[in-house]
This record gives structure tokens, C-alpha cells and sequence, in this order.
């Protein structure tokens, strides 16, 4: 295996995305930031009308997208109270116990404003209902406002959005934890292939697209692959796996730190079923540069591979993700070496790529 980034430079640009929000529909600040740092890899970029950003090494080889999703999972305000709280839904998969009594960034007209979400306290609650988990729609958001006009004139209006007001941290043995690992960790290793390859000459054309929306539909990765076309495809995303408490290995076989994960299927195959060349292409490069890798089946959640492959005609598509425990909640946990590891395998399978396609 060819001679890793800087650790530090890698972390620290995660640190950057994860602390960054950006939820479906409202990616601008992630996408900024990413034009900013994959800039001066590239020979082109550009934004398409649905908001992907599109970043082009040119080359004469065969045409990779590669796509990695800006959006975090959030909430967006539905209705202000008399009082001046503000009642949302969850735009994205949540599990609504991870929500309640979390700390949250509003993002108002007049800029971030502070907000917990509560709920009514279990002192005052009947004895069945204490027994029931809190449902998202008796949660609320507290800015401390004092009532409607106050919300408003702090620049709360209907379709406010707001994310979880969590930052990144290191733990013990290389593992960090944040919140929108998935897939804010999918971008940095975009932007990391990306300098990779940007430092000698490849036959590939690569395109190295942020999309947007892939938590509420896959919707950016559809539009985009529609109008690029490319020969081939990899999804750069975040996946489950076994190796904490209240999870089996039946359940799932992965774990952190032993390498990237190459989806054979996911969603019991009602997502992607990973094109066979694809998969060979990706093995056999791990091999024969002695990188660490995991082969993933699932039976949950899927990625926007699903919407590039089946693309016009058809797009060899495949998925290349990193064991993260806990996704969609606040505390989500990985292990930066398969990080480091999953960059030296999509970097090393576009060097090799013509000799697949």
C-alpha cells in the first residue's frame, strides 16, 4: 500500500465537514465548503440545477462518478405556537429517542440560533404514557422565545430547518465521534482521492460529485448520474456494523477499524445488488495492494448507488463505505484508520480501472 496522507490534515478536515450543517434540501454551506477544499484537485467544477456539485479530472480513459451525499439528516419547523415554540419534523430517517432533550442549531433568516428539544416532563405524565417512548410530534424546539411574534422576529418562519448542535471529538485508539459521519466522512474521502490523483497523470475521467438530498430519496445522485453518464460508478457513504451491544453479528458482520466495507447487496437486494465486474475490480485491487477490506450484505438501508444504476441503461455501480456505529443519531462513531485505508483503495482502483473497463 502506497504511503498514506497526513493523519492530522485528514482528521482535521473531517472535524471541518461534521461540524458544518446541511440538511436535506439546504446543503449550501457543505457545498461552499467543498468547492473551497477539493478546488485545486480538479480541472473543472460546476453545480448542476439540483444543487450537486460536480468536480471533473479530466482524462481519456473511462468516465467514474464518484458521489458522495452532502445532506445530514434534520428537522424543519412546521408551526410556532402562541408561546414561541416551535413544533418540526424530521426530514430524513430519524429514531425519534435520539431527538429528545438534544441541543439543536436553528438555522433562522437572521442567522444560527440556539434551541434545545423538549417535551413534556415525565413528572406530570400518566403512568402508561411514561412506559411509551416520546413520539417526534409532542417534542418541540425551546429558542426562548416569548411568544409567536418574538419566534418570528428572531427569523423563525414555516420551513425553518435545524440540525443537531453537536461537535466533533477524538476517542480512545483512533476512533473519533460526531454527528453526519454519514456522509460527511464519504466527502473527505472524495477530497482526499482527489488530491491523490491530482499529484501524476491517470487515464480515468473522474468525476467527483457532492449530491444532495440522498437522505429523502436519493434524489441528487438520480439527476446528477442522468446528466453525466458516466461508464462506471462508486457510492462513498457509511454503513452498520456489528460489533457494539444490542446488535448481533447474524445482524451484521462488520466492524470498525477492519477496513472499508464492499457492498454485495444492500436493502435484501431491493437497493443495490453490486454489478460483478464492479465488485472484482474492487477486490482485486484490495488484494494485490494488501489493503484491508470488508464485504458487506444488508438487509436495511441503501445509498445512492441504488439511483445510479439504474440510470438510463444501466451504470455499473458499486458502494464503498465505512463502518460507523450509531448512524443517524448524534453520537455517531468511526475508526479514522478505515479512512485512510478506504482513500488508498478507490485511489488504486481508478489508477487500475482500464484494465476492467
Amino acid at each position: 500500500m502506497e504511503k498514506g496522507g497526513n493523519p492530522k490534515e485528514i482528521k482535521s478536515l473531517l472535524e471541518k465537514f461534521t461540524n458544518a450543517h446541511g440538511i436535506s434540501g439546504f446543503e449550501d454551506d457543505v457545498r461552499e465548503l467543498l468547492e473551497k477544499e477539493i478546488e485545486p484537485y480538479v480541472d473543472t467544477i460546476r453545480k448542476d440545477n439540483m444543487g450537486n456539485l460536480i468536480a471533473i479530472k479530466k482524462g481519456e480513459g473511462p468516465s467514474i462518478m464518484l458521489a458522495a451525499h452532502m445532506d445530514e439528516i434534520g428537522l424543519m419547523v412546521r408551526y410556532i405556537d402562541d408561546n414561541g415554540f416551535l413544533r418540526f419534523v424530521g426530514i430524513g430517517g430519524w429514531f425519534d429517542q435520539t431527538l429528545l432533550n438534544q441541543r439543536v442549531v436553528v438555522r433562522g433568516k437572521k442567522g444560527f440560533i440556539p434551541g434545545v428539544i423538549g417535551s413534556k416532563p415525565p413528572h406530570v405524565m400518566k403512568e402508561d404514557d411514561r412506559k411509551k417512548p416520546v413520539k417526534i410530534e409532542d417534542m418541540f424546539i425551546d429558542i426562548g422565545a416569548k411568544d409567536r411574534e418574538d419566534a418570528e422576529n428572531l427569523g423563525i418562519e414555516i420551513g425553518t430547518t435545524a440540525s443537531i448542535d453537536r461537535e466533533f471529538v477524538s476517542l480512545a485508539n483512533g476512533k473519533v465521534t460526531s454527528k453526519a459521519f454519514d456522509d460527511r466522512a464519504g466527502l473527505v474521502i472524495l477530497i482526499e482521492v482527489m488530491k491523490r490523483l491530482s499529484k501524476h497523470k491517470i487515464e480515468a475521467n473522474v468525476y467527483a460529485v457532492g449530491t444532495v438530498q440522498e437522505e429523502v430519496g436519493l434524489k441528487g445522485a438520480r439527476t446528477c448520474a442522468f446528466g453525466i453518464c458516466p461508464n462506471l460508478a462508486l457510492a462513498l457513504d457509511t454503513t452498520i456494523p456489528g460489533d457494539h451491544p444490542g446488535i448481533n453479528k447474524t445482524d451484521s458482520s462488520l466492524e470498525v477499524g477492519k477496513g472499508p466495507v464492499i457492498t454485495v447487496a444492500d436493502a435484501s437486494g431491493r437497493g443495490l445488488i453490486a454489478h460483478p465486474q464492479v465488485l472484482k475490480w474492487l477486490k482485486d485491487t484490495a488484494v494485490e495492494n494488501k489493503i484491508p477490506y470488508q464485504l458487506g450484505v444488508g438487509s436495511g438501508g441503501t445509498t445512492d448507488a441504488t439511483s445510479i444504476h439504474l440510470t438510463k441503461e444501466g451504470i455499473p455501480t458499486g458502494t464503498v463505505s465505512i463502518a460507523t456505529r450509531y448512524i443517524h443519531s448524534p453520537v455517531e462513531v468511526l475508526d479514522m484508520a478505515d479512512i485512510e485505508a478506504c482513500i488508498s483503495l478507490i485511489v488504486k482502483a481508478i489508477e487500475n480501472v482500464g484494465r476492467y473497463f
